[in-house]
């Protein structure tokens, strides 16, 4: 494989790296490239897996801590019902809870988010609705703590999550949205989001392992997916942290000009 292939598979390993963790729509900003540039890469599902999978690795070395402790204290309740473990048990649930809806919806929507993919202007409509949602919450301040989060909230947030399936609604802008519609403060909210991104995420790359082994040329693909993977789990992990600091400031109102400036450019130019 040339050089420049090679290179091609990095630079969107770092677009999915850095769109990924905030509420700019990752798969959105694909479509985009993809037809600016006539990137064949980008009709590569295998590799959009991958990326989203190195995307994967890094938020959950940033939540590590978190993660670990949610699980271990979710099987220590289930073998001892005491109360210190009870919260992250409950947690766990609406984790799984909050997954669920874009699980079955992944499912039954699947034709028609692959027709949004291969309509850009869709894409940008998509980005301003993107815009308006972020808009619409930016002073939004919540009070509601994690042990506050109530099953009809994560199902709430779980659909939201569903809007976001189709390119150019941010996953994590939606589910932000939706969780502070719903009383989260802003650091409950982005962390809780995370979390639903992980299922999600897991799911996919399992799903697609069978597919990747089987591909064809494989051999010749392994040192771009890998790169690529790489530069996505880096980009990803800052383009977290980033985010994450964002929340804390109250400054969501930045990417909703953001997401409002691209839609109307691909609206009219693209």
């Amino acid at each position: 494989m040339k050089f420049l292939q090679i290179l091609q598979y990095v630079i969107l390993g770092l677009i999915q790296g850095f769109t990924e963790p905030i509420p700019i729509s990752s798969s959105g900003h694909l479509v985009i490239f993809k037809n600016i540039f006539n990137l064949d890469t980008l009709n590569d599902i295998n590799f959009e897996i991958v990326v989203n999978f190195g995307s994967f690795i890094a938020i959950c070395f940033l939540f590590r801590k978190e993660i670990i402790k949610i699980i271990s204290d979710f099987f220590n309740y289930i073998k001892t019902k005491k109360e210190d473990y009870k919260e992250n048990y409950k947690y766990a649930w609406l984790i799984v809870i909050g997954t669920i809806p874009a699980g079955i919806f992944g499912i039954i929507l699947k034709d028609k988010i692959d027709l949004v993919s291969e309509n850009v202007k869709l894409v940008g409509i998509a980005l301003l609705i993107t815009a308006l949602a972020l808009f619409l919450i930016k002073d939004t301040k919540g009070k509601k703590e994690k042990n506050e989060i109530t099953i009809f909230d994560s199902i709430i947030i779980g659909l939201f999550q569903v809007i976001a399936l189709f390119p150019g609604i941010s996953r994590s802008g939606a589910t932000v949205v939706g969780g502070m519609t719903r009383g989260l403060n802003r650091k409950t909210a982005v962390n809780y989001s995370f979390m639903l991104y992980l299922p999600i995420s897991l799911a996919t790359m399992v799903l697609g392992v069978k597919d990747l082994i089987e591909t064809a040329n494989i051999n010749s693909l392994i040192l771009p997916y890998t790169l690529g993977m790489i530069a996505s789990c880096i980009v990803t992990y800052f383009s977290a942290k980033w985010f994450i600091n964002i929340m804390k400031k109250g400054k969501l109102g930045y990417f909703s000009i953001y997401c409002l400036i691209v839609g109307i450019l691909v609206l009219l130019f693209i």
